[in-house]
């Protein structure tokens, strides 16, 4: 008996439809049979030249749609498949069809209701559209008896995808580059989530990811599977249809669980905010030590994520956390990976040991030394190109700085100085970064004088220095003498600047123009002698 219930499984796999149909009537009539004869709910998966490419057998109550990942749409639109499957209590769709039409992009979700007699009553679809109608994503077909399909569903189809292509913003079309939902799940204030988005926005703009829009779910509690609302994953999803996005990346860290879950559903590329960070480093990284420091950090993001070698890991190595290492995350192991960081731990001791050395013959030269610290983006390396007439990388993105770089400066009374120039701060840095760029934070000990770069022209300037201070207490560096400079004051009224000068003992410069400099390099001096 089972045999033959095999055989006729099999059978109905090797079926083809006509392209225009739903589902053929002697398809539909044997598809009936067969969930009737094992009381159980049967799909099949039939692409768009009429061809089934799954037969699923579910129970009574459901079907479980099988990774399509082999079917992604290279248009990032609909997969081109559709589902068609029996019900055998004569339910109507139900929100797992319209989900999984929804999550999957499935070109047609049709349920076939079975009569006593065991033929099929009628054939119920939805397809989904590209604009809501009546705060819906999905639209219903007419119900239909198999032998009278009046609808050419593979032109119904043709011109639901015209229709997706026709409303895409024309910026998008740029197929070279990532495009990219961005999303912030929060339990904090309205105002600090706008501030965190922002400096998201920021991030992906460094690593040349188009935005295609910001999505905030502010939330009592933080779903533990889904990070946000299934509900709310639901909205995501048709904007990332229209908007052709490949990419949804997260504020949060997410852990692998998260990732594997949002990936399952949404069949989009998965990123948190570590790795987004680390892959603007490995981007930016120009000195052996730097990729050294790189590479043992997305290493150590990688290792607890090994062990979920599924289609949700392997969506990752696409583009962002794909670049660095340059070995093929999926077959490295554990072991292979614990060997690797041994020699590149090994490789750092020697670079830090240089690196001493280096810092012992500054010493014996007697020059103080005066080290720029901030957030990202203050404005560290313009200020040290101005006070230097250097021509170091500055540009108006995060982290355009990530290789510390030393120069002399020379004070109007002939005082010489070395100031050096550090990798910038921020919030939630992660602690693969902290770990690994621990020898370079180690100049930071030998400094006479931390100078705190600030970019007053920052909403968020205040939480930026609450960051610094927080990591300089982490470092252990919270003991040396530091200078907060208020920088781009070109940018604020004046007597905002000199309230704010006030509050944080600070001088006011603008990295630009050499002629705001005279304050803070006169206290700059004192400081550093008196040390």
């Amino acid at each position: 008996m089972k045999t033959a219930r095999k055989k006729r499984l099999e059978s109905l796999g090797r079926r083809k439809v006509a392209p225009e149909q739903i589902i053929s009537p002697e398809m539909a009539r044997e598809l009936c049979a067969i969930s009737l004869d094992l009381s159980r709910q049967i799909g099949v998966l039939i692409d768009r030249s009429g061809k089934v490419e799954h037969v699923i057998v579910g129970d009574h109550r459901r079907i479980v749609i099988p990774a399509l990942g082999q079917f992604r749409s290279s248009t990032g639109r609909l997969k081109g498949l559709r589902c068609i499957h029996t019900h055998l209590k004569g339910e109507d769709l139900s929100r797992d069809d319209l989900l999984d039409l929804l999550f999957l992009r499935l070109d047609l979700m049709a349920v076939l209701k079975i009569k006593p007699d065991g033929l099929p009553e009628k054939i119920y679809a939805a397809h989904l559209v590209p604009q809501p109608i009546a705060g819906k994503n999905w639209s219903f077909l007419p119900p239909v008896p198999p032998t009278r399909q009046s609808i050419n569903v593979r032109a119904q189809i043709g011109a639901l995808e015209d229709e997706f292509a026709r409303i895409k913003p024309v910026k998008e079309l740029d197929s070279a580059r990532d495009r990219a939902l961005l999303i912030s799940v929060t339990t904090a204030s309205k105002k600090q989530a706008a501030e965190s988005m922002a400096e998201l926005v920021e991030l992906v703009h460094s690593d040349g990811i188009i935005v295609l829009d910001t999505i905030i779910q502010r939330r009592d509690r933080i779903n533990p599977r889904f990070i946000l609302g299934k509900g709310k994953l639901g909205e995501i999803m048709p904007a990332a249809l229209r908007l052709n996005a490949n990419l949804l990346i997260f504020d949060q860290e997410l852990n692998p669980s998260q990732v594997s879950s949002i990936t399952d559903y949404t069949e989009l590329r998965v990123v948190d905010r570590t790795q987004l960070i680390l892959d603007i480093f490995a981007c930016r990284a120009l000195s052996r030590e730097g990729k050294l420091q790189i590479e043992m950090a997305q290493l150590k993001y990688l290792l607890p994520r090994l062990g979920r070698r599924d289609d949700a890991l392997s969506r990752l190595t696409g583009g962002i956390g794909g670049r660095g290492p340059g070995e093929t995350r999926l077959e490295i192991d554990r072991r292979r990976i614990n060997d690797r960081l041994a020699k590149l731990n090994k490789k750092l001791k020697k670079v830090s040991r240089e690196r001493h050395q280096r810092r012992r013959q500054r010493r014996k030269k007697n020059l103080p030394v005066i080290s720029l610290i901030g957030y990202t983006n203050a404005g560290k390396s313009t200020l040290l190109n101005t006070l230097t007439n250097s021509k170091i990388v500055a540009e108006d993105k995060l982290f355009a700085t990530l290789d510390p770089t030393s120069r002399r400066l020379r004070f109007p009374e002939d005082v010489e100085v070395i100031i050096t120039d550090t990798v910038g701060f921020i919030r939630n840095l992660p602690p693969e970064l902290m770990q690994a760029f621990k020898a370079t934070l180690e100049e930071l000990h030998e400094a006479d004088v931390l100078v705190h770069v600030i970019d007053v022209s920052n909403s968020g300037f205040r939480r930026q220095i609450k960051v610094v201070d927080d990591i300089l207490r982490q470092l252990g560096l919270e003991t040396i003498p530091c200078l907060r400079v208020l920088n781009k004051i070109d940018l604020v009224e004046p007597e905002f600047c000199r309230i704010e000068q006030e509050r944080y003992q600070a001088e006011a410069v603008c990295a630009l123009d050499s002629s705001t400099f005279s304050n803070f390099l006169q206290r700059a001096r004192q400081m550093a002698e008196i040390r």
